[in-house]
């Protein structure tokens, strides 16, 4: 087992958790926005070698993310409607001025970028904005990282068939583990909050979210794992020792944030 791994684990959820439970808006706001930046810098610095994404428009799309509480909220969605087609504009407007030095890929690839790492990330503090948002936000955290702790444990100790060649350490065992270990996080949190905050959270409906949660954040483990071996990397940078980059950290997390975001409406 990586000990560094563990370690840093062990020190940056408490971090993450004293941001996220004692953090205004606001401050949330610009991590949030801090995060997508360092995730968007790593995709962008891992596709050099295949493309020329435009960077500048991937970073100002990060700092919207800084001002998603500024924005009155009656305007949020049709300003996020409105930024897609206006976002593609300006990267053919790019094409043309350039000559073609950007080309089709370029902005392409720029574009899944702030779909992928941007827009889905947006819908965390989106949804910590929202009546007990940060409370049901932590469905996502545990969704994601308890099924990345039971598959990591689980997979060392019992893992005997491989998943996918696109991630060849992952075993069947893992995936099963860690989905299982998604619901018991999802159940247990559950608990917490019928009995603390007099919620009145459906079990079964809540389990069936937490494990569809744990499957759609593992789907987002191997799409990251798919650009790694398009660009042949094995991380996205050594931020955190034992984890690799920022979008290594958060690759499940993003995947799971907009699915989360209307599942969790249902509760």
């Amino acid at each position: 087992m990586n000990m560094k791994r563990i370690i840093t684990a062990l020190i940056g959820f408490p971090v993450v958790a004293c941001l996220l439970i004692f953090g205004n808006k606001y401050i949330i706001d610009i991590l949030f926005a801090l995060t997508a930046g360092f995730a968007l810098y790593e995709y962008n610095n891992a596709l050099k070698l295949k493309a020329k994404p435009v960077l500048w428009i991937g970073y100002l799309a990060c700092g919207l993310i800084g001002l998603i509480h500024v924005i009155p909220v009656e305007y949020l969605v049709n300003i996020i409607g409105i930024l897609i087609p206006t976002t593609i504009l300006i990267l053919f407007l790019h094409v043309i001025i350039t000559n073609m030095k950007i080309n089709i890929v370029d902005i392409a690839l720029t574009l899944f970028g702030i779909c992928y790492i941007v827009i889905f990330l947006l819908f965390i503090p989106t949804l910590m904005g929202r009546p007990n948002g940060k409370l049901l936000v932590w469905y996502i955290i545990f969704a994601a990282w308890g099924t990345d702790v039971f598959a990591y444990f689980i997979g060392c100790k019992f893992g005997k068939h491989k998943f996918s060649q696109v991630s060849p350490k992952k075993s069947i065992e893992g995936c099963i583990g860690g989905t299982l270990g998604s619901l018991l996080f999802t159940v247990l949190y559950t608990i917490f909050l019928n009995n603390v905050y007099n919620m009145d959270i459906n079990y079964i409906l809540i389990s069936v979210i937490g494990i569809v949660l744990s499957l759609i954040g593992q789907v987002g483990d191997f799409s990251a794992s798919t650009i790694k071996r398009y660009v042949g990397i094995k991380d996205f940078s050594n931020l955190f020792p034992g984890h690799g980059g920022m979008l290594d950290r958060i690759d499940s997390v993003i995947f799971i944030a907009p699915f989360a975001y209307f599942l969790l409406m249902l509760i």
